[in-house]
């Protein structure tokens, strides 16, 4: 689906597809964005520094770590440093996807890593490995990228404008909704050993390193729980093709 455009049927479905498996997300990312716009109205921001952040930065977990630095008063340098750190989980998922998207341009390529959120990154690996007979498709990313974008916006400006109505929005407790929802996304995945040893190194070295600044522990979690399965696998298959060999 490389050369082809929004007029042809086929790419208007995929889009529409995306949106459609990402809704689950959607819903638990709703309080998420009202809460960031809340806290940047607490924090005496402006309303067009809110949805700048929003329309520029689209990184839920880095704009509530810079709105939190910045208003502590933590130089910009800091800021920057420690939203990339938070971000930098966003490597392991393009590195994931990187066969998947070479076909494509480098601006076709550049729009997707845009829009390569947690929620849609869930939704299309989701997608790869329940229907592996399904190709790869732009637009089927594309549309769970603008969805997440448009309701992302969306819910930081109402959660800004809203936010005066309510005390408090830390005490809310909405960040529940999101984990929820992802749970209800890997649980299903979780079909051989591999995997279930994937999510129990995550899980255990997310909660012994919670307190990391930073969210730095989850990466060190994801990072660890991707390469030793990887290593076990690759020793499983060369053990295999040894075996075969010398039979």
């Amino acid at each position: 689906m490389t050369g082809k455009t929004l007029s042809d049927p086929e790419v208007r479905a995929e889009l529409f597809r995306g949106a459609a498996d990402t809704l689950p997300l959607i819903l638990a990312a709703i309080p998420f964005g009202l809460l960031y716009g809340a806290l940047c109205q607490a924090f005496g921001f402006s309303l067009f520094l809110c949805l700048s952040m929003s329309a520029l930065v689209f990184a839920g977990s880095a704009q509530f770590v810079a709105v939190n630095l910045l208003a502590a008063g933590t130089p910009w340098l800091v800021v920057v440093a420690a939203t990339f750190i938070v971000n930098l989980r966003h490597l392991m998922y393009s590195a994931n996807l990187m066969k998947n998207v070479r076909p494509y341009s480098q601006r076709r390529r550049a729009v997707m890593a845009f829009g390569l959120t947690d929620e849609t990154f869930a939704t299309v690996l989701n997608r790869l490995q329940r229907q592996p007979h399904r190709p790869f498709s732009s637009a089927y990313l594309l549309g769970s990228a603008a969805f997440m974008y448009a309701n992302w916006f969306a819910c930081s400006a109402l959660g800004y404008l809203a936010s005066g109505q309510f005390e408090d929005p830390l005490s809310w407790g909405l960040e529940v909704a999101m984990v929820v929802a992802f749970i209800g996304i890997v649980a299903p995945l979780l079909v051989d050993h591999l995997k279930w040893l994937c999510a129990l190194l995550a899980g255990s070295i997310a909660l012994l390193t919670h307190s990391w600044p930073y969210q730095s522990g989850i990466l060190l979690a994801a990072t660890v729980a991707i390469l030793i399965p990887t290593w076990l696998g690759l020793r499983k298959k060369g053990d295999l093709s040894k075996g075969t060999s010398e039979a």
